[in-house]
């Protein structure tokens, strides 16, 4: 594939959201191009794995690493020639949890001398809004004339091959033609076209992780209350929930976290001036839910005579990712309490310090579910002590016509 012949690049095209964005476009057929400084990541992808866990990604992979539309490379003069180019590169707080151009602006300086007028570039990193505004503005400073659009992703992590072809997609630009450019170009994947202004579209993608966020926070106070007042969480909710709709939607509690959630919110506290007491409060919950776990064991237990293991240290069920795990702050925690912690996780890499499940569960007096992977469902934890705050192992069934009495 020659430079000229390339229709997308997708700029940190090996990540989490460039990678399966990348295999959908070119199951398309679009002429894909990933750039990325993930050289471990490009060899990978080169010869056929995935770098991370995906549903449906494998098999999609191997057949348009086949069809020749797809090709990986580390050096930034790839995006010279594409039609469009599209920014997938993280968009992190500070230290004072607000956000930084820092990276996107490095980025883009880094490609400048490879840009040519008339290309389009993509935002698809979640931005603090007028962030694409701003960039539109800096590209005309540098004496280009690119078009600039904003198209935030909003799939669940592990689900992005089908949700990328089966959910709306959000676009904007800040010309009619660059939101016009984003539209027949995300026209190709998606089923439907949601056209909104720049800010407009920033706003949504912070909206929606943000009140994902809250939620959890919600069930998560929630849990904390019933639990230090001796109430089992979980058959209020039942009971709640028993017949009446309008509660049926409330999120179990758990460990809410993962690269953008929090982020998020943080992102949205900072653009209002720090005048975001709701999500304010739901980081307090969030973060602040591992605390009350080990409390709740300290007051229980002589912790410092006894080992606890950790099971599960992704950030989520079922997935390989740790990034701003609250399994390593629940980690942390404990190793300044317990007499020995250890931890265990069937999908996350690169931790040496996990160890097999079997002799995590042998050797605990104390198990804290984490993440609640699906290959601990039939889980033996008889003779242990269990903290499972997600309600994942069933307990036994509850008669319906009489809740007067504890779970049998």
């Amino acid at each position: 594939m020659n430079q000229t012949d390339t229709d997308i690049c997708i700029v940190g095209g090996a990540g989490h959201v460039g990678l399966p964005l990348s295999l959908v476009f070119a199951s398309k057929g679009k002429r894909v191009r990933i750039f990325d400084i993930d050289q471990r990541a490009l060899d990978a992808i080169a010869l056929g794995k995935m770098p991370f866990m995906e549903q449906g990604a494998q098999p999609l992979l191997e057949a348009v690493l086949k069809s020749g539309r797809l090709e990986m490379t580390s050096d930034p003069a790839a995006v010279a020639g594409a039609k469009t180019v599209l920014l997938t590169i993280g968009t992190p707080i500070d230290e004072f949890l607000n956000p930084t151009l820092r990276m996107i602006k490095q980025c883009v300086d880094m490609l400048l001398p490879h840009l040519s007028d008339g290309q389009l570039i993509v935002l698809r990193s979640t931005v603090y809004p007028t962030v694409t505004d701003w960039l539109s503005k800096y590209l005309v400073q540098q004496g280009k004339k690119i078009l600039v659009a904003f198209c935030p992703e909003r799939i669940v992590q592990g689900h992005a091959i089908d949700e990328l072809q089966t959910l709306p997609q959000i676009v904007s630009g800040s010309t009619p033609e660059a939101e016009e450019a984003a539209a027949q170009l995300f026209g190709s994947i998606a089923p439907s076209i949601v056209r909104l202004t720049p800010t407009e579209a920033e706003f949504a993608k912070l909206f929606s992780n943000a009140f994902r966020y809250i939620e959890f926070a919600v069930a998560n106070q929630f849990y904390t209350m019933a639990t230090t007042a001796g109430v089992d969480y979980y058959r209020v909710i039942e009971g709640m929930q028993e017949g009446y709709a309008r509660a049926g939607h409330m999120p179990r509690a758990g460990l809410a976290a993962g690269p953008c959630l929090f982020k998020d919110t943080m992102q949205l506290a900072a653009f209002s001036k720090n005048e975001f007491s709701i999500g304010h409060a739901a980081m307090l919950v969030n973060e602040g839910l591992p605390s009350f776990l080990v409390d709740q064991l300290r007051q229980q237990h002589p912790l410092d005579l006894l080992t606890v293991g950790i099971l599960g240290m992704a950030f989520k069920a079922d997935n390989d990712d740790r990034r701003s795990s609250l399994s390593y702050k629940m980690k942390r925690l404990l190793s300044f309490h317990a007499g020995t912690v250890l931890t265990t996780d069937p999908y996350v890499t690169g931790d040496p310090e996990l160890l097999p499940l079997e002799e995590v569960v042998r050797r605990s007096d104390i198990l804290v579910l984490c993440a609640p992977h699906s290959d601990y469902r039939n889980l033996d934890t008889a003779g242990k002590t269990v903290v499972d705050v997600w309600n994942f192992w069933p307990r036994q069934p509850v008669e319906r016509s009489r809740r007067a009495g504890p779970p049998a």
